[in-house]
């Protein structure tokens, strides 16, 4: 049985000091459930948010991670770096990190294994741009990406890989993927999920929609078939609009 798991990315946003203020609003808001719950923050705030979450079943989320454990990689940072930290999950592939830092399938799947070998949960990122989807090839697209993403893994490793299906049209752009629309490529990623590694895998595997989930479109959007959860954005900035969501 999949449970919901809810992530927000903050992006390049907030200080040590703000990320403190935000946990301590939102400790007091958040009501333990079923629901999976994780902050995936900038690298500078991750050991304070480790220490405000600790003993609230709220997780800390990298945002990135190195596919090399120590190196000349001069701004990178290590598996063991964030594993010593405490952090538990990490994003990885999202589309900003392949639009404007040029990471591929290749790299990212390097970064997969390199997680999970650290016992790193990773979020995996997959979405087709406006023009794929215009083209009518995102289904192609996509599938192309999980199956290069996914390469070499396990059906164990597999198994604890969360997929985030975020459409790139719709992040921060305020437009959002309609809910059957988002429902159909999160049907497809289980259905290439399924073809890898079969059925019952592809059953357990949590998928996340993201791209301008809100409180406003959270609860018609998580209550499709196949979307198990959401990457949300911006609206994890702010404790009040992040825990509408969590308890939707």
């Amino acid at each position: 049985m999949r449970k919901p798991f809810i992530a927000g990315n903050w992006k390049m946003f907030k200080t040590v000091k703000e990320a403190k203020a935000f946990a301590a609003e939102f400790k007091k808001l958040y009501t333990p459930s079923d629901v999976k719950v994780a902050i995936a923050a900038p690298f500078t705030q991750l050991e304070s948010l480790v220490k405000a979450f600790k003993g609230t079943g709220i997780k800390v989320a990298a945002q990135n991670m190195h596919f090399e454990d120590e190196g000349a990689f001069t701004g990178e940072v290590s598996a063991p770096m964030l594993k010593e930290l405490g952090v538990e999950l990490c994003i990885i592939g999202h589309s900003e990190r392949r639009q404007y830092f040029k990471e591929t399938d290749a790299s990212v799947n390097k970064k997969l294994k390199k997680a999970l070998e650290y016992g790193i949960m990773p979020i995996l990122c997959v979405g087709e741009s406006l023009k794929t989807r215009e083209a009518k090839k995102q289904n192609e697209f996509v599938e192309k990406q999980i199956t290069a993403d996914f390469k070499g893994l396990s059906k164990e490793d597999a198994l604890k890989v969360t997929v985030a299906y975020e459409p790139i049209w719709a992040i921060g752009t305020g437009k959002t993927a309609t809910p059957k629309e988002a429902q159909a490529m999160c049907a497809h990623i289980r259905k290439v999920l399924k073809k890898l590694y079969g059925e019952e895998i592809s059953e357990e595997i949590v998928i996340q929609y993201g791209g301008s989930v809100k409180p406003a479109n959270a609860e018609e959007l998580l209550n499709q078939e196949d979307i198990d959860g959401a990457l949300v954005g911006g609206a994890s900035l702010k404790a009040q609009d992040f825990i509408e969501i969590v308890h939707f």
